[in-house]
């Protein structure tokens, strides 16, 4: 059983953490669940479906183990899938899975045990025992978790029925706002791009002929998202390397792919960045706020790509240099006043010093932490991770103006990462507070907590 002081080092934390942070409500701003799921809010099948349908992280760590991929992503039934994932679990010892899935366990469906090969039929059957009796559903696991906002990833041809018809649903507590995610506008080497502009095409009134219908249909999609509730767009930039163009060449370059001609790897990225900036400058004419997920390796075993798509557990982390190409970028969107509040995320920690120290560099007066460097992404948000990126931020940045935790999720019980980083965030300054590094005063360490919590999300984003 985890214990309530569970990763509290010292009487600090657990006063910190019990006091400021347990109840605080959450503000996901950036996940991949469903807006439909929400809307339909089914009761849940078991506890399969719920735990490991969409778990990339869990497909990772079975696949490792051996794990045949029938019980991973294949059509074995629930319980066959939940045993083989206890028996994987067992053994992930200092694994952030191992904390998580306990966590999940206890905090929704009340089961004291770890879960082990041995107990996993007896708990599959508790957890499908309380989904059924309790009709456990997306909106009642989002009210359990004190849920009050919810920023989705969706394309740009995305209708966003679901968003909209969710912000019209009485007796709500919460929102879920959709993200705009141009991915596949950026990704000009992607086999698929010129289907993709025909699709981008389709819902719009006229050919995508030129880039410059180009930019004029994106900026027509940017407002109807605006209209539905938008205030973020996210962008996966899986290569940093900033070269200067123009709009001449840009129009060549573009016009050159639909035509089926070659472009090179330098032309992409002329494009990718141009049209980046084009689309930062939209984003900051409507108080938006920007992300920048850096440093991707997708798909690393193209076999298993091949039988399992995208989004499947086969990513990690690069290891590319990113200081002068980000600069550069951040720095041609700041002279043409069109760079908007930006969140940038690492996936190499190597880089958490830089991301750190980039946003005291862009500032804008009256605005606190325009620039953040937004919390330890994917690889990273395990303890180690998440104490040294917290450190970065301290030492380099300011610490009271961070934004916070997200779950990066597509699992409704997810949200038991949120209390996973505030026992963290409370140990991180509970120390700092017992060696007399920080002034123990309740009301300042409140603040200080809750800000972090969700406050500050809250005055960022604006909208809550």
């Amino acid at each position: 059983m985890l214990s309530d002081t569970f990763m509290l080092s010292g009487k600090t934390a657990v006063h910190l953490y019990q006091a400021f942070a347990k109840t605080a409500p959450i503000y996901d701003y950036h996940c991949h669940l469903s807006a439909k799921e929400i809307y339909e809010d089914k009761v849940f099948e078991d506890i399969s479906s719920v735990w490991l349908k969409y778990d990339h992280y869990k497909w990772r760590a079975m696949r490792y183990a051996g794990v045949p991929e029938e019980y991973i992503t294949g059509d074995r039934d629930g319980l066959e899938k939940f045993k083989v994932w206890a028996r994987t679990l067992e053994r992930l010892v200092g694994c952030p899975l191992y904390h998580w899935a306990n966590m999940e366990l206890q905090t929704y469906f009340g089961v004291k045990e770890m879960l082990k090969e041995r107990n996993a039929e007896e708990i599959f059957q508790i957890c499908n025992e309380k989904i059924k009796n309790e009709s456990f559903s997306p909106v009642k696991m989002i009210h359990k978790s004190n849920v009050k906002l919810i920023c989705t990833t969706d394309d740009p041809t995305d209708d966003l029925e679901y968003h909209i018809s969710l912000k019209k649903r009485q007796g709500l507590d919460f929102k879920v706002l959709p993200t705009f995610r141009p991915d596949k506008v950026l990704n000009i080497l992607n086999q698929d791009f010129c289907n993709y502009i025909n699709k981008l095409s389709e819902n719009g009134n006229s050919s995508i002929n030129t880039y410059a219908k180009l930019v004029q249909r994106i900026k027509e999609r940017i407002q109807y998202f605006n209209e539905a509730g938008c205030i973020m767009a996210d962008h996966s930039l899986e290569t940093l390397s900033y070269v200067p163009t123009d709009i001449e060449e840009v129009e060549e370059i573009f016009h050159k792919r639909l035509e089926g001609q070659s472009i090179s790897i330098e032309e992409a990225e002329k494009y990718k960045y141009y049209t980046l900036t084009i689309l930062a400058s939209h984003y900051r004419r409507l108080g938006w706020v920007m992300q920048l997920h850096l440093g991707a390796f997708r798909n690393t075993n193209k076999e298993l790509f091949q039988k399992l798509g995208v989004d499947a557990g086969l990513d990690i982390m690069n290891d590319f240099n990113i200081a002068e190409p980000l600069i550069q970028l951040l720095n041609q969107m700041e002279q043409n006043n069109g760079l908007p509040k930006t969140i940038l995320y690492n996936l190499n920690s190597k880089d958490n010093l830089l991301l750190s120290a980039i946003p005291q560099c862009f500032t804008e007066g009256g605005m606190p932490g325009k620039l953040q460097f937004g919390p330890a992404w994917w690889f990273n948000d395990h303890k180690d991770g998440i104490v040294s990126h917290l450190k970065s931020i301290a030492a380099q940045g300011m610490l009271a103006d961070f934004v916070g935790m997200l779950t990066d999720s597509r699992s409704f019980l997810s949200y038991v990462r949120h209390d996973y980083f505030r026992r963290i965030l409370c140990s991180f300054i509970g120390d700092l507070v017992d060696t007399g590094e920080f002034e123990q005063e309740d009301e300042q360490l409140q603040r200080l907590i809750e800000d972090i919590c969700y406050r500050n999300i809250q005055n960022y984003l604006g909208c809550c």
